[in-house]
């Protein structure tokens, strides 16, 4: 009797899973029409199955979740890096003109040009420091960006996400852009029906 029982419970359980999977599915399908017709093209049936299996328990969109925070505080963090250098180009800066206009103020009239010429070419050696500073911290922050999406990829990839796996190539990243995208409108659509239901 016991063994009757399991069975039917599990029968239960595979009918509501293969629901869901459809539900799924079906809203994927549904979102897929909003994207470019490029993308569309790519994103078979297989594909839109594959992923709403992969989203039927709800770890995926977890996972994703937490991808969207860690990249939103590393991009925050990044954010204040560069303003902390721009600020301490701002206050170089600031210090230059006042010891050039102070040093001014004391030179001799003759003296004057020969300082000046000085002073432009101390000004012209800060100003491509900057320049330096500004391209090395740009490039920090690319590089960062960019191992932030393999990190994101592979994390995706082995939780078993279709169409997620580590690429620079443009078009699939943008095609896995638009996956994330899907996923997050299930998952606000989720939300929402559970605020319905309460």
């Amino acid at each position: 009797m016991e063994r009757c029982s399991g069975a039917l419970e599990e029968a239960a359980d595979g009918a509501r899973q293969q629901e869901r999977h459809y539900q799924l599915l079906s809203a994927l399908q549904g979102l897929v029409k909003e994207l470019p017709s490029s993308f569309q093209q790519r994103l078979s049936y297989t594909t839109l199955s594959d992923l709403a299996l992969a989203l039927l328990d709800g770890t995926v969109f977890e996972i994703v979740q937490g991808l969207l925070e860690i990249q939103h505080l590393t991009e925050k963090s990044l954010y204040n890096q560069r303003l902390r250098l721009q600020n301490e180009h701002r206050v170089l800066r600031q210090a230059l003109r006042q010891k050039h206009q102070e040093a001014q103020q004391a030179c001799r009239p003759h003296s004057l040009p020969v300082l000046q010429a000085a002073q432009q070419r101390e000004l012209e050696a800060v100003e491509h420091r900057i320049r330096e500073e500004q391209r090395a911290m740009d490039q920090k922050i690319v590089l960062e960006l960019d191992r932030k999406v393999a990190d994101q990829q592979s994390t995706l990839e082995k939780a078993g996400v279709a169409g997620f796996y580590v690429t620079t190539n443009p078009q699939e990243l943008t095609l896995q852009m638009n996956l994330l995208e899907l996923i997050r409108k299930l998952q606000q659509r989720g939300r929402q029906a559970g605020k319905a239901a309460l």
